[in-house]
């Protein structure tokens, strides 16, 4: 599937010309990343059916499970009443969080108030 250009003027991306993708289990609706995606991975996201991101730290395309095998066979795509956040629907081959924690949300905040090292 092309996004068409008027899809792509439509989405509120950011200044970096990012948009926000919150990763959810489409079985138990856990909530299991946050990534954040250009036009460029959305389209490969599109095409292969795999969570694809932009690593603004290595700025670059990455797909999840890529090296670790950890992929994301995508169910369903949505979009915020804003247009810029995504939700993407997944059915996930291992954890999602490069700790190997299930979610990448796996630490409540007061204890990372207690310990506030990331990881």
């Amino acid at each position: 599937m092309l996004l068409e250009s008027r899809v792509l003027e439509a989405i509120q991306w950011n200044e970096r010309g990012l948009i926000p993708a919150i990763v959810q289990d489409a079985s138990t609706l856990e909530v299991l990343m946050m990534a954040y995606m250009n036009a460029e991975s959305l389209q490969a996201t599109l095409e292969t059916g795999k969570t694809t991101f932009w690593s603004r730290s290595r700025r670059s395309l990455w797909q999840k499970g890529e090296t670790s095998g950890n992929t994301q066979q995508v169910i369903d795509m949505r979009i915020d009443c804003d247009g810029d956040t995504l939700l993407i629907l997944v059915q996930p081959a291992g954890p999602a969080c490069h700790t190997e924690a299930r979610s990448c949300f796996f630490r409540s905040f007061e204890q990372f108030m207690r310990e506030p090292q990331r990881y």
